[in-house]
């Protein structure tokens, strides 16, 4: 884990660059790079990538390059630069689609709840409405503005609270934006857990060293249990599992056809 591969410092240092310019340009950027909802008037396609580079403070971008140093570094010594990179990107795709895999599902289900009296329009055309004050959403803002959408198609106004939440987290996965490397750094930490198995990690609210091949299924476990419950964290907790899932696809698919051994340099 000490030297600094090819692969890996390009990647600091489009990281960091990004980081330089979303602290100057932060409104720009992170409408431009980050990953919106694929039905969000703010998603591009080239998102899928851009959104890797971009972080939403100093301390994620802090974790996230480390991990990338101390885990991409042994894995790319290995490999050779152009598989890392293949497999670094792979399993950032392998978030981007999960995550927004989950935001559809979760988008799909809230339309289920009013579709009897709301339209699939309509309904989006509430998705879609400004409740933004800074970097959080407002649920005060949002009603306001979603209630003159209603009433402006002759839909009445007095909706039960049921169906204000249900619209109101929709509305919160239609317009969430995931940033950061952390999807593919867990497609990472899993081929390192498929590399070292033995090697001895610590989480940092766990003091204590524990082997790869139980370090990183415990932080699978804890971004499952979140993802699936309603703390809201502000962790796009189904990137990280869609980027260790792909990993773990790959790395499996490898070494049961021997790819393991091939280097692409």
């Amino acid at each position: 884990m000490g030297r600094l591969t090819d692969a890996v410092k390009h990647l600091l240092i489009i990281n960091v660059l990004f980081f330089v310019a979303t602290l100057l340009y932060q409104g720009q950027m992170d409408q431009w790079f980050s990953l919106w909802y694929f039905k969000n008037e703010s998603f591009g396609w080239w998102q899928v990538i851009t959104h890797m580079f971009m972080h939403g403070g100093f301390m994620h971008i802090l974790f996230n390059m480390y991990g990338l140093w101390a885990f991409g570094s042994p894995l790319e010594q290995m490999w050779g630069r152009n598989k890392f990179f293949f497999f670094y990107f792979s399993a950032g795709l392998g978030a981007a689609l999960c995550h927004t895999g989950f935001n559809f599902y979760f988008v799909y289900e809230g339309f289920q709840t009013v579709k009897d009296w709301l339209p699939k329009e309509i309904y989006y055309e509430v998705l879609g409405v400004n409740s933004r004050v800074g970097n959080h959403l407002s649920g005060q803002l949002f009603f306001e503005n979603a209630i003159k959408v209603l009433d402006s198609h002759g839909i009445t106004s007095q909706i039960s609270n049921a169906d204000a939440n249900t619209l109101f987290d929709a509305h919160a996965y239609f317009n969430s934006r995931a940033v950061g490397a952390s999807g593919a750094v867990y497609g990472i930490l899993v081929a390192f857990a498929f590399m070292y198995r033995n090697a001895e990690l610590m989480l940092i609210f766990l003091p204590v060293p524990i082997k790869a091949k139980y370090f990183v299924p415990v932080l699978i476990l804890i971004d499952l249990f979140f993802g699936f419950s309603s703390i809201n964290t502000g962790i796009a907790h189904f990137a990280h599992i869609g980027g260790a899932l792909t990993g773990f696809i790959m790395m499996w698919y490898w070494k049961k056809n021997q790819f393991n051994q091939n280097r692409w340099d």
